[in-house]
């Protein structure tokens, strides 16, 4: 019998889209857009950082305190404001389904929410549609090796 490795090139293609998704994320979160994600509890805000989307629910994080982690558990339905302007933002509902402590590099301490999305609401429907986005942008997008002409395969 050999010892021979197989590879699976569809895995590896998968990884590989995966990992562009998750880098376009960031970009998009943090610079392009701009987008800021407050969570409204109450009539107070929270400044908080989307750090990954699916598209049944996400990942954010936020400066941890003793008042935070005990104000967002797991089952607390939260509403996000998704501030894709200065005068406009997208309304979305989570529930938290994990929470978590996490200390960065720096030695900061951030909370860690985990959830799933409200599909009910009628918003969900523009969040889904940026949720898919995000996911064909990676399987279909092409680094720039200054070519010329575009070629699709």
């Amino acid at each position: 019998m050999s010892d021979k490795k197989v590879v699976d090139f569809n895995e590896k293609r998968m990884k590989s889209i995966e990992q562009k998704r998750r880098t376009f994320e960031r970009v998009v979160f943090q610079d392009f857009l701009g987008v800021e994600t407050v969570v409204d509890d109450q009539g107070a805000g929270f400044p908080i950082k989307f750090l990954d989307i699916s598209k049944d629910g996400c990942k954010l994080q936020m400066p941890f305190t003793l008042k935070a982690k005990n104000q967002f558990k797991d089952g607390k339905e939260i509403t996000l404001k998704l501030f894709f302007t200065k005068g406009t933002y997208l309304p979305a509902v989570v529930t938290i389904r994990h929470a978590s402590e996490y200390i960065d590099r720096d030695g900061n301490a951030w909370l860690h929410l985990g959830g799933v999305f409200d599909t009910t609401l009628p918003s969900y429907k523009a969040l889904a549609s940026f949720t898919e986005f995000m996911y064909q942008y990676a399987e279909y997008s092409c680094v720039d090796k200054g070519e010329q002409k575009v070629l699709f395969f």
